[in-house]
């Protein structure tokens, strides 16, 4: 979907500068000595509009939650819910995922969260697909020994690709379902996917563990 370009957008992204990293680079491999108060960092790609950011955060008060965005019309609004609801503990950078090794250090990041990112359907295109094999090795590289990559999708065709992929990089699959609101609303949703949920489009998720190299 095409984000609409805000006319107003420096002016709402100036009222929210207090959670957004300007230089996310300065903080690399020091990111909870910096803001403090925190024993856990974890990572959004691709945050959106910000439900899935403000709600996670919430609930989990001692983690740090660094959402990355690389369309500030989007990343904006997501701002906006993380300030009006005064949680603290969430820090906007507007980047593209390939900068992700600029912006942490090996093995300092916890958590990844990567929910529905573009399919790139078009096997041409299969290298664009934030789970292909090149961000893996970028992730792979920022998570902790114990770190897991949570990822969610719509599309099942690029769940059936991340799990071929990330089993042939080596990574431990777990939490593997296809219908992950079968039962009812499970987690935090993100606002595509309550949309979906509404729809009954079905939901894909898994957990992934990296691999552990000698």
């Amino acid at each position: 979907m095409r984000i609409r370009k805000k006319t107003n957008l420096l002016p709402r992204m100036a009222r929210c500068a207090h959670v957004q990293i300007k230089d996310p680079a300065a903080l690399r491999g020091k990111w909870l000595e910096t803001v403090r108060g925190y024993r856990r960092l974890w990572l959004e790609i691709g945050c959106g509009k910000g439900r899935f950011t403000a709600e996670t955060a919430a609930r989990n008060p001692d983690a740090l939650l660094v959402a990355i965005e690389k369309a500030p019309d989007a990343m904006v609004t997501g701002m906006e819910r993380v300030c009006e609801q005064a949680i603290e503990n969430v820090r906007f950078i507007d980047s593209d995922a390939l900068a992700l090794p600029v912006i942490f250090g090996e093995g300092e990041v916890d958590r990844i969260y990567l929910n529905f990112c573009d399919p790139w359907p078009k096997n041409r295109d299969a290298k664009h697909r934030l789970i292909a094999p090149g961000f893996l090795a970028l992730y792979e590289s920022i998570l902790s020994p114990a770190g897991v990559l949570y990822f969610k999708t719509d599309n099942p065709p690029l769940f059936d690709y991340a799990v071929e992929t990330l089993k042939q990089a080596g990574w431990t699959l777990s939490e593997l379902t296809r219908d992950l609101h079968e039962n009812g609303p499970a987690g935090v949703m993100t606002d595509y996917e309550a949309k979906f949920y509404e729809q009954g489009i079905k939901i894909s998720r898994l957990a992934a563990r990296k691999a552990l190299r000698g």
